[in-house]
């Protein structure tokens, strides 16, 4: 949203009578590279014993009101850029399937470099991306997280009163995103997405797999900016020279040609 973070407080969950504090050492430790990373100190936090590992992060921070991002404002002939490939979510699951596969339910494939690739992506700030684009006439602004790209490209559409098109070919995945899920292997979450965004997606044509990629819950993903048609590819081509080596144009709004705003269609 254009802010800029002060300090953050840890905040942890932890089954001290099941796991090693060492673990929970090493979850902190990440915890503390990733603020150093942002240039930010940790304060403090709170801590619980609880029944499963859980950590985050309360992030305090600042801006300058007349700066602010939101998530509405786009216009049409706006284009989208999205700055992070998706698919999180499905390689999650199924290194998740992975480790708890047994004997009569084999594991699952996942290459080194699929499981190297999705850590590294979900590891990584959104604040390069987020600065390249001060430098551009952003219109609006989200995070691409829990509800998939379908969920919040909707917000975004429907706020700002307009109707948006996906790209299907243009929308960056993660390797492996797309075998997995042919495979079977996406979270309940996103098959939550994906049944709550039928009734506002126009997909003629496009199998179950392509509409799950579009609907995958992500964890830490990416940001999906509304600029000008005239801006979209310089922006997209800075976000890369700042990291994210996957960003890309990926659609475009519309004026609105239903009863309703927000309808998203898919161009395969």
């Amino acid at each position: 949203m254009g802010g800029a973070p002060l300090f953050a407080l840890n905040v942890v969950g932890f089954p001290t009578a099941k796991l090693p504090l060492e673990v929970l050492a090493e979850i902190l430790a990440g915890g503390a590279k990733t603020t150093t990373e942002a240039g930010i100190p940790i304060l403090g936090g709170h801590t619980t014993d609880f029944d499963v590992p859980v950590y985050g992060m309360v992030i305090n921070g600042r801006a300058k009101a007349s700066r602010i991002r939101r998530n509405v404002g786009a216009r049409p002939g706006d284009l989208l850029v999205l700055t992070k490939p998706i698919g999180s979510g499905i390689l999650s699951s199924a290194l998740r399937a992975r480790a708890l596969a047994t004997f009569f339910r084999p594991a699952p494939e996942i290459g080194q470099e699929e499981e190297r690739t999705v850590v590294e992506t979900m590891a990584r700030l959104n604040r390069s991306a987020a600065r390249a684009a001060d430098s551009f006439p952003v219109s609006a602004c989200t995070d691409v997280t829990g509800y998939g790209l379908f969920g919040h490209l909707r917000e975004m559409a429907s706020g700002s009163g307009v109707d948006a098109e996906i790209d299907l070919r243009s929308v960056p995945l993660l390797p492996g995103a797309r075998r997995l899920v042919e495979a079977g292997l996406a979270p309940d979450g996103s098959h939550r997405n994906l049944a709550s965004s039928r009734r506002y997606v126009e997909a003629p044509g496009l199998g179950e797999p392509d509409l799950l990629l579009l609907a995958d819950a992500q964890t830490s993903g990416g940001l999906l900016f509304a600029v000008p048609e005239r801006d979209a590819e310089a922006l997209a081509s800075a976000i890369r020279e700042a990291g994210d080596a996957k960003a890309a144009v990926i659609g475009r709004f519309h004026p609105v040609r239903g009863a309703e705003a927000g309808t998203i269609s898919v161009r395969p």
